[in-house]
C-alpha cells in the first residue's frame, strides 16, 4: 500500500475544517439540493440516472457553497444566488462526466464511473444535458455580468481540457504548462463562483475582484493538492485509486518536478512509464521513490501553500464576517488534506 505524509510546517494545532462554511450555509444549501433534484429532472429516463449516480455521491459541493457564501457575506437575500450555485454544480457535475470519458476513469468518489455504468455516449450527452439546464438558471437569473462570468467560465474550462489533451504524455510538458491547465480546468470554475455572489448583491467592483482573486488562487491550490494526494493519500479520502494519475499517464507537478531535476536514466523510466504506457504497479513504485528523491511531493505542497496565501490576502481588505471567516479556513482545509 503507497502513502506518504508530508507534515506542514506551520501546520496548526487545530484541523481546520469546511466545517463553518457547511454550517452557514446549510440553509441555503438545501435549497439548492432541492433545485439540483428538480433540474436533472427529465421525460428520459436515463437522464436523471446517470446525473443522480454522480450528483448523490458524497461530493462536498465546494463550489456552490462559494457562491452562496459570497452573495452572502455583502447581505444578499433573493434567491438568485441559490439559481446560480446550482448551476455551478450542474456545470462542475457535467465536467466530471466528460472527464471521465476522455481519462477514460472507471472510479469517481469510489464509485464507478457513470461511463463504466451507461457508456461514455449516455455520459457526454448527460453532461451536455446538464450544462444546457445551467444556462437557463443563469438566464432565469437575469444577470448579465453573472451569466458573462459563468459562460467564459464554461469556455475556459473547455479549453483546459483541449489544453491537457494537448499535453498529454508529453513529458517535456513545463511548470507553466501545467499551471495553464489547471488554471483553466479547475481554478476558472472556482473563480466565477465565487465571483458571481457580488455581482447577485450588487456590491463593487473592488469586493468582485477580490472574490474572483480568491477563488481562482483557491482553485489552484486544491488542484495541487489533489496531485499530491494521488500519489501520497489514501483511495478513500481521494474518491479513486492511488496512483491513478500515473496508471493514466498524466502529467502533473510532482512528475514534471521529478523529472526535470533527474538523471538521464531516470528521465528514460518516466519517458517510458508515462508516454510509452508501462505504468504497472511496479513502475508506480518506483516513481514514487523518485518524487520522494525530488521533493515532488514537499515542493507541490509549497506551491500550494503559495496560492492559498495569495488566496487569504486577497480576502485581506473585506469587511470581518463569520463568512469570511469560514472562506478563510476553506484554504488551510483544502491544503491540510495532506497532513
Amino acid at each position: 500500500m503507497l502513502g506518504v505524509v508530508i507534515p506542514l510546517e506551520d501546520s496548526k494545532n487545530k484541523q481546520a475544517s469546511v466545517k463553518p462554511l457547511v454550517d452557514l450555509t446549510k440553509a441555503d444549501m438545501e435549497r439548492v439540493n432541492q433545485l439540483i433534484l428538480s433540474k436533472a429532472g427529465s421525460d428520459v429516463q436515463m437522464i436523471p440516472e446517470v446525473a443522480n449516480h454522480l450528483i448523490s455521491s458524497g461530493g462536498k459541493r465546494l463550489r456552490p457553497m462559494l457562491t452562496l457564501a459570497s452573495a452572502a457575506m455583502f447581505g444578499f437575500t433573493g434567491d438568485a444566488h441559490i439559481k446560480l450555485a446550482t448551476a455551478v454544480e450542474f456545470m462542475h457535475t457535467a465536467t466530471l462526466l466528460h472527464d471521465d470519458v476522455v481519462d477514460e476513469s472507471d472510479l469517481r468518489r469510489g464509485k464507478s464511473t457513470a461511463r463504466m455504468i451507461w457508456g461514455n455516449q449516455a455520459s457526454v450527452l448527460v453532461g451536455d444535458f446538464l450544462l444546457g439546464q445551467a444556462f437557463r438558471m443563469m438566464v432565469d437569473v437575469g444577470s448579465l455580468d453573472a451569466l458573462d462570468v459563468l459562460s467564459t467560465a464554461a469556455s475556459v474550462i473547455a479549453e483546459g481540457e483541449v489544453l491537457q489533451l494537448s499535453v498529454a504524455k508529453n513529458m517535456e510538458t513545463t511548470e507553466d504548462d501545467y499551471l495553464s491547465v489547471i488554471r483553466a480546468k479547475t481554478a476558472a470554475l472556482f473563480a466565477a463562483a465565487a465571483e458571481v455572489g457580488p455581482i447577485v448583491a450588487k456590491t463593487d467592483k473592488a469586493s468582485r475582484n477580490a472574490l474572483k482573486s480568491y477563488g481562482m488562487n483557491l482553485g489552484l491550490a486544491f488542484q495541487l493538492v489533489d496531485d499530491v494526494l494521488d500519489y501520497g493519500g489514501k483511495a478513500a479520502d481521494l474518491g479513486k485509486n492511488t496512483g491513478d494519475d500515473f496508471r493514466e499517464g498524466k502529467i502533473t507537478l510532482p512528475v514534471i518536478l521529478s523529472y526535470r531535476r533527474g538523471t538521464a536514466e531516470e528521465r528514460s523510466f518516466w519517458r517510458e512509464a508515462i508516454e510509452g504506457g508501462k505504468s504497472d504497479d511496479q513502475n508506480l513504485e518506483k516513481a514514487l521513490g523518485l518524487i520522494t528523491r525530488y521533493g515532488g511531493l514537499s515542493d507541490t505542497i509549497a506551491r500550494a501553500q503559495h496560492y492559498g496565501t495569495i488566496a487569504r490576502d486577497a480576502l485581506a481588505p473585506l469587511p470581518e464576517s463569520p463568512w469570511k471567516d469560514a472562506l478563510l479556513e476553506v484554504i488551510d482545509f483544502c491544503i491540510e488534506r495532506v497532513s
